[in-house]
């Protein structure tokens, strides 16, 4: 039987991959934008930030602090590769998101499990892109067709186990046309940064968490998240198991409040205040914490063992992304729970 031997979440920004000196290229964005999503579901401009909020992060919001806070992701992601090197899985389930990388408006499931032997990677390189892109898309395997190691067998039943618990999730298996469609940054971001250089197989789920009105409402995910833990254990072949959420926590405008609730939720494996979650929460950037609900659905049982949180503002009215990490071992493991975030 196949055994769930980690659970990892992360956020996986351009900020995990741009150097703290170059935060506020991206940032020069925000100050331009008319689309940046609060957590009470209003579409607002920054002058519109600006002029409801003032400037409360003006303090934060420098190259000083950028440099710290890239600093301080940099030794959270290096233990979060620890604990996937130490744990040694035979595959690794991540749950992402996509936008428009391998689906678009043509096709958008609300659920979908890749079972191909191959993972290949959607290059992403654009004429208009700005100059913070290029190390941006080299950090996400987005700078080329890159070709990651999945595991047929082990997607393929997890779909059929999903089916036979009364969740009809999509299929695929083959990428025919990475320039026009392929697997994105959710995916990438893994392999690149936390793989270090190690051909793991993997199984990419894919939640629809960015595109209404086929996204999956928060119980929902952990609900679903809960009966990929069946199927993993009924799978015949011993086989530890990784599974990772990758994305999250909130953004483009941080709120430090609705992150650690969600992280404090997980912590506490308590699936009602995850399943109450406001929708109108989880829009844009913030409905990745989608993926964190799925994988707390997935590890319920575990024992949480580490959790970190950095509230990011890289503007001074706030916007910016609320980076998460945080991991959980079998309850069986002789672990100590740390503190809240």
């Amino acid at each position: 039987m196949a055994r769930i031997v980690l659970g990892l979440g992360t956020s996986h920004t351009p900020l995990l991959v741009l150097e703290g000196e170059r935060w506020a290229e991206r940032a020069a964005e925000d100050f331009e934008s008319d689309r940046l999503i609060t957590s009470d579901g209003r579409n607002v401009s920054y002058a519109a930030l600006k002029a409801e909020r003032g400037e409360p992060h003006a303090q934060e919001a420098t190259e000083a602090r950028f440099v710290e806070l890239f600093q301080a992701a940099q030794v959270a992601l290096d233990r979060l590769a620890d604990e996937l090197e130490a744990a040694q899985p035979d595959v690794v389930l991540i749950i992402g998101d996509d936008q428009d990388e391998m689906f678009g408006k043509d096709n958008m499931p609300a659920v979908a499990i890749y079972y191909g032997a191959h993972v290949v990677m959607h290059p992403r390189k654009k004429v208009t892109d700005p100059d913070w892109r290029t190390p941006v898309n080299k950090g996400y395997a987005m700078d080329a067709a890159h070709m990651f190691a999945g595991h047929p067998e082990f997607g393929e039943w997890l779909i059929r186990g999903l089916i036979a618990r009364d969740v009809d999730v999509a299929s695929a298996r083959v990428v025919p046309e990475p320039e026009e469609r392929g697997f994105g940054h959710a995916y990438g971001f893994i392999a690149k940064r936390l793989f270090r250089g190690r051909s793991i197989p993997m199984v990419p789920l894919l939640l629809n968490t960015y595109f209404p009105p086929s996204t999956p409402r928060p119980g929902r995910c952990y609900d679903i998240g809960q009966k990929l833990a069946e199927a993993i254990a009924e799978f015949p072949q011993d086989l530890k198991v990784c599974v990772i959420a990758s994305g999250g926590l909130s953004h483009f405008v941080t709120d430090a409040e609705l992150d650690r609730r969600v992280l404090n939720a997980l912590l506490a494996d308590d699936r009602d205040a995850m399943a109450a979650i406001p929708e109108c929460a989880l829009l844009s950037g913030s409905s990745e914490i989608r993926n964190w609900i799925m994988l707390g659905g997935i590890i319920s049982g575990m024992k949480p063992v580490w959790c970190e949180y950095h509230p990011v503002y890289r503007t001074p009215s706030g916007t910016g992304i609320g980076l998460g990490f945080a991991a959980w071992h079998p309850a069986s493991a002789n672990s100590e729970r740390n503190q809240e975030p």
